[in-house]
């Protein structure tokens, strides 16, 4: 009797072979196709008795039509090594090599006085170098393949990508997404000759155990370029300490562009004198943004209900509480005028009247819920929380001024999240920069980054926004800025910097403008600050011609349609 198996198990069987077949057929692309330089090269250096080359994943921009670009790669190129014990005569040898690479005398005949035996002479060669010390078959001296961190587009985006180096005798990312994604970017070595099974049933890992892959921002290549250019003139113009400034889609939270200056180039970034220049300050630094508060005190108290549009009050161009006096920037008094007047001529005083209408408590509540005091989570490292402090406080005047954006300090990525609120709907969103998690064998994640929270009506935030219109059609430089077919929701901030020992300087200033557009439906909100610069007084003066430069670059670049 022959026994025949059940149709069950021969399919299964069946199964298991076809399943084996892919996963065998996914194996060989990725070695003979996918990963074939590397593995090359890898091969010619064993062969050679070195080390595995360094291996990194890569960082891509995302172009508006996404296409990925390259930000951060690696780039390939060749070692000189030379072997003092084998090379035969040492100043024909550097003689036949000088013409050829970057080689001085002192450093040569230093090397082979003391005889140390393997060394690199002269690194990172291009092809053509390599093949021409090659043709020279000079004694003791060999070739070999290297690989470094490159980034393609310089200084773009320095401070968002970072870099990679040593820390603590370790090799890794130090700053940036560098830094934040360590675990997805660091390799370990892959080889080809590990076990099968072992590599075909797995993902690559990162030298972290995460899975190895590359990353994909938002940060669109020509928006950050022109963000970069106008920063660089504002700070140039204005002999500013600092001026930086980002692009987000206040929908989404995704970040198109983001930069400050002064910057660095990666590729060279030891050759920076001072460390501080590394540092993000969108993210790691805090600040006092002054009058940019006001649109957000407005909004909180047509929300809670204790003011409407058409409100008033009685403006005497001062006020004192606890002992202590605030002032409307030109200490003039107004009488009686409006909420849209508050906005239009930025009056202390009346965020002063909001705050103290709504309460203390509700207040501070309101301007927490913000997210003020917090991180937002963005994918870079080292964000900064805010100081809030004063928001507890028993006396009245700190939410005076609280409410006017001085007393209270946040980053400006904090800043930019709550100001999004406005144009995303009355949704606190989530900035990020991530956009794709590409891992080495095909599969690829869009990260998560939270569910947006609500934290104002939409009728609130359409009330807003419809102040902030009004206030670029009518107030702003008189109204000659405002754009003809687009409508752009705006504010200006100018506040004094606060001193070491406390209270303020009189003559140092942070000048910030935000603004959403098309005002009733954002695609983009812009933000942009500088600090301390010279010969101008207020914001308007310095940052509202950058601003509609940058709006009309990105009306345009994407085709925006005009909604009036």
């Amino acid at each position: 009797m022959v026994y025949s198996p059940p149709v069950q198990t021969i399919r299964l069987v069946s199964v298991g072979i076809v399943a084996l077949s892919v996963l065998f057929c996914v194996r060989l692309y990725v070695i003979q196709v996918a990963r074939a330089d590397e593995f090359a090269q890898q091969a010619e250096q064993q062969a050679q008795g070195n080390t595995a080359p360094f291996d990194r994943g890569s960082i891509f921009f995302t172009t508006k039509n996404g296409t990925r670009v390259p930000a951060a790669s690696l780039q390939r190129g060749f070692t000189l090594r030379a072997d003092s014990s084998l090379v035969r005569d040492a100043n024909a040898a550097f003689e036949a090599l000088a013409p050829i690479v970057d080689l001085s005398q002192e450093k040569w005949s230093a090397f082979v006085s003391r005889g140390v035996g393997h060394k690199d002479i002269a690194q990172r060669l291009s092809p053509a170098d390599a093949d021409a010390v090659r043709a020279l078959d000079v004694p003791g001296i060999t070739i070999v393949p290297e690989r470094w961190r490159f980034y393609p587009q310089g200084e773009t985006a320095a401070h968002t990508l970072g870099f990679v180096g040593y820390a603590e005798n370790a090799f890794g990312g130090r700053y940036g997404l560098e830094r934040h994604y360590e675990d997805i970017l660091a390799r370990v070595g892959i080889s080809p000759y590990a076990n099968f099974f072992t590599e075909l049933l797995s993902f690559a890992r990162s030298k972290d155990g995460a899975r190895a892959g590359d990353v994909e921002i938002s940060l669109e290549p020509s928006v950050q370029e022109f963000l970069q250019t106008k920063l660089a003139e504002a700070q140039k113009k204005f002999s500013s300490r600092e001026t930086a400034g980002l692009v987000i889609n206040p929908a989404t939270g995704a970040i198109l562009a983001l930069a400050a200056v002064p910057t660095f180039n990666p590729n060279v970034f030891s050759q920076e004198k001072d460390w501080r220049v590394f540092v993000n300050p969108l993210v790691e630094n805090v600040y006092e943004f002054g009058s940019i508060m006001k649109p957000l005190t407005l909004a909180a108290g047509i929300d809670a209900g204790a003011i409407t549009r058409e409100s008033t009050y009685r403006d005497e161009g001062s006020l004192t509480l606890d002992g202590k006096t605030i002032y409307n920037f030109d200490k003039k008094a107004r009488g009686i005028v409006s909420m849209q007047e508050v906005l239009n001529q930025s009056l202390n005083t009346g965020a002063a009247h909001v705050a103290l209408a709504m309460g203390t408590a509700e207040f501070a509540r309101s301007m927490l819920s913000f997210g003020f005091g917090d991180e937002t989570g963005i994918d870079l490292p080292n964000e900064a929380s805010g100081l809030v402090k004063n928001l507890e406080s028993p006396r009245q005047i700190e939410y005076a001024t609280a409410s006017f954006g001085q007393g209270i300090a946040t980053t400006p990525i904090a800043m930019v999240r709550a100001l999004s609120v406005l144009a995303n709907g009355g949704l606190l969103p989530n900035p990020h920069l991530a956009a794709r998690i590409a891992y080495t064998l095909g599969v690829s994640t869009k990260p998560s980054f939270g569910e947006p929270k609500r934290v104002l009506t939409t009728e609130t935030v359409e009330t807003v926004t419809s102040m902030l219109v009004e206030v670029v059609d009518r107030a702003l430089l008189g109204g000659s800025l405002a754009m003809k077919h687009w409508s752009v929701a705006a504010k200006t901030g100018t506040a004094q910097m606060a001193t070491p020992k406390g209270g303020y300087y009189d003559d140092r200033y942070l000048h910030s403008f935000f603004g959403y557009f098309p005002a009733y439906e954002p695609r983009f909100l812009v933000f942009l600050y500088t600090v301390e610069p010279k010969g101008v007084t207020y914001a308007s003066h310095t940052l509202a011609a950058p601003f509609f430069d940058i709006a009309k670059f990105l009306l345009n670049y994407y085709a925006v349609p005009p909604d009036r």
